[in-house]
């Protein structure tokens, strides 16, 4: 290995296009694939849920074992993906009694689940005698780690193995009771305390005591979770010394309008007028709307971080005052109340709007070829990857000046390239698309700002490099 590569693991719930709930899982299917491409060792560590990935690729057993969580006893196997498909190594956990499931969260034991899921990996690298330079763990899920790492007799070997923490959503913390505290591996109780946060143990307030580094997805995230983080923003304020926040990246392999086959039409920032102009026919007549109007549209989880809450007044009141003059298509699920609400106003407003309850990747690029206009009025947003996504194939964002939005996304009043508002609010939002109605009048504008705002650089390549900058700064 050359002297200045870095092996690492990064240890996640979600990797694309393995497991994906959110955009977790376009971090870890993307971030170290770009970090190889600069010469380290980067590989990826996810629990083997009963998914179609891991039915339809092929993967060796690299090793088996044994776990305990408390007084039970979990066998564990580590399957490893044969291609390196992906850019990078892969390897899944299998747990029979705990991830044989098909989804990757909301079970009534997804502690158990993922705690052991934690242990095996490093029961694995202890077993086989390994030292990576570092361990990169991403939200609450694999929290514990580093407290493992540094308390667990068992672990005594990687003690001084870096760790680091991604926050991609600092509003999930993975909290349990003290009444679960046998299920770790043997340490000193005098170290309970890094464990406990408001009289819970508190799996992300652990990491965030523990890690090496703490990164956040978005340098306004970093601030924003000062004062926003469901209870650990005195805890993050005293942690800020070894704090940074480094913007996500997109992957532009995968999203990318000139060879995307997820799409009817591929185009590029010189030919996008005619590309998108077909995608949206294509995509107006499968949703049986009219071609000839702008198109807004939602994607993403129906839930009220994204103010998806707000959506069903949104499409109403904009629908109606606007005469029907524009067409909204929403991809998405989440609230049930949400979604029943987006179904019901489908006979009101028929041929101007519809909605797709669910996940649909291959859609969710269909959409974004063909809409106009992005609509994220989002109350909590880290990151946010769509608005990036949106940018790719030429699609104006609607986003609230919040987190990683206000990062990427400036206003074009101020000669930026799309619509800004500051409230997650109903009025806020209509007000936008009245906005971008009007913009729609100056078409020569229109196209100057999605020529300019195709050509914006958001790959991994600048991220993944920051990242081995800070991963060097800990191992030396």
């Amino acid at each position: 290995m050359p002297k200045n590569t870095i092996s690492l693991y990064h240890i996640s719930a979600e990797c694309y296009p393995v497991a994906k709930v959110g955009g977790l899982a376009d971090v870890v299917g993307a971030l170290p694939h770009y970090q190889n491409a600069l010469g380290h060792q980067a590989k990826v560590v996810v629990p083997a849920y009963d998914v179609r990935f891991f039915k339809e690729n092929e993967f060796n057993v690299v090793h088996s074992g044994k776990l305990k969580l408390g007084w039970f006893e979990f066998q564990y196997t580590v399957w490893k993906e044969n291609t390196n498909k992906l850019g990078f190594e892969l390897f899944c956990i299998a747990i029979p009694e705990l991830f044989d499931r098909p989804n990757v969260y909301s079970y009534e034991d997804d502690t158990e689940r993922f705690l052991a899921f934690q242990i095996a990996f490093l029961n694995w690298l202890i077993e086989t005698n390994q030292k990576p330079d570092v361990i990169h763990c991403h939200d609450h899920h694999t929290g514990l780690i580093p407290f493992m790492v540094q308390n667990c007799y068992n672990y005594e070997r990687l003690n001084n193995t870096p760790t680091v923490l991604t926050i991609h959503n600092a509003q999930y913390q993975g909290w349990f009771g003290f009444d679960k505290i046998h299920y770790l591996p043997h340490f000193h109780s005098s170290r309970l305390g890094f464990l406990e946060w408001n009289g819970m143990i508190n799996p992300l307030a652990s990491a965030i005591k523990c890690v090496w580094k703490i990164t956040t997805v978005s340098p306004s995230y970093l601030e924003e979770i000062s004062y926003n983080a469901n209870g650990l923003e005195h805890l993050l304020q005293f942690e800020r010394p070894k704090s940074v926040g480094i913007l996500n990246g997109i992957d532009n392999h995968v999203w990318n309008p000139a060879t995307d086959t997820y799409i009817h039409q591929n185009y590029n920032e010189h030919s996008f007028q005619e590309g998108k102009q077909i995608n949206k026919q294509l995509l107006c007549k499968q949703f049986n709307l009219n071609p000839e109007l702008p198109l807004f549209t939602f994607i993403g989880r129906l839930v009220g971080e994204k103010g998806a809450d707000l959506l069903p007044q949104i499409c109403s009141l904009a629908l109606t005052e606007h005469h029907q003059k524009l067409n909204i298509l929403i991809l998405g699920s989440g609230d049930t109340g949400v979604e029943q609400q987006l179904e019901a106003i489908k006979p009101y407003f028929q041929g101007h709007y519809n909605a797709y309850i669910g996940y649909n990747e291959q859609l969710s690029h269909q959409i974004y070829a063909g809409a106009d206009f992005l609509l994220m009025p989002s109350r909590v947003e880290p990151c946010g990857l769509n608005q990036l996504y949106a940018l790719r194939y030429g699609t104006l964002p609607i986003v609230r000046r919040i987190g990683g939005l206000k990062d990427t996304i400036v206003d074009i009043g101020d000669n930026g390239i799309g619509i800004c508002h500051d409230q997650a609010s109903v009025f806020d939002v209509t007000y936008s698309i009245d906005r971008a109605l009007q913009l729609m009048q100056t078409p020569d504008k229109v196209t100057h700002t999605i020529a300019k705002m195709m050509q914006i650089d958001h790959s991994w390549e600048v991220a993944a490099a920051e990242y081995c900058t800070l991963y060097q700064s800990l191992i030396q």
